[in-house]
């Protein structure tokens, strides 16, 4: 008798928890509808003039806003891959072009040591 209750118990704890959740889910889904509805109405109620001062049509927005956020995404993209690679720790162009001259700089130091070595030893002899 007391399994079955404890199982009952279980199985109703469990079935409050996903209405819950569920409910949770319908309330932020209803938050970002309404939202979204502001955002289209700002959108549709905002005035843009193009550079002779007239009004700028429906698509012709729509063409502009689209453009802007194409731009923001590419920014957003690039923010995120540099941030990935730095916690892969993969290398980014940036950083072996950094390298490369590093490199570079390393390699004239040591011929100019070699030449010194050279030139010290010639002393020498």
């Amino acid at each position: 008798m007391k399994a079955k209750t404890l199982l009952e118990l279980v199985t109703l704890s469990s079935t409050l928890y996903t209405i819950s959740k569920e409910t949770h889910l319908m309330e932020k889904l209803t938050a970002l509808s309404e939202q979204g509805k502001d955002k289209i109405n700002d959108f549709m109620s905002e005035k843009v003039v193009d550079e002779n001062g007239n009004e700028v049509q429906f698509l012709d927005k729509l063409v502009l806003k689209a453009h802007e956020a194409k731009e923001e995404l590419e920014v957003k993209i690039g923010e995120m891959v540099a941030a990935f690679y730095e916690k892969v720790n993969i290398a980014h162009t940036d950083q072996l072009k950094g390298l490369e001259l590093k490199v570079e700089q390393l390699e004239k130091d040591l011929a100019l040591a070699e030449a010194r070595i050279n030139h010290l030893e010639q002393k020498t002899n």
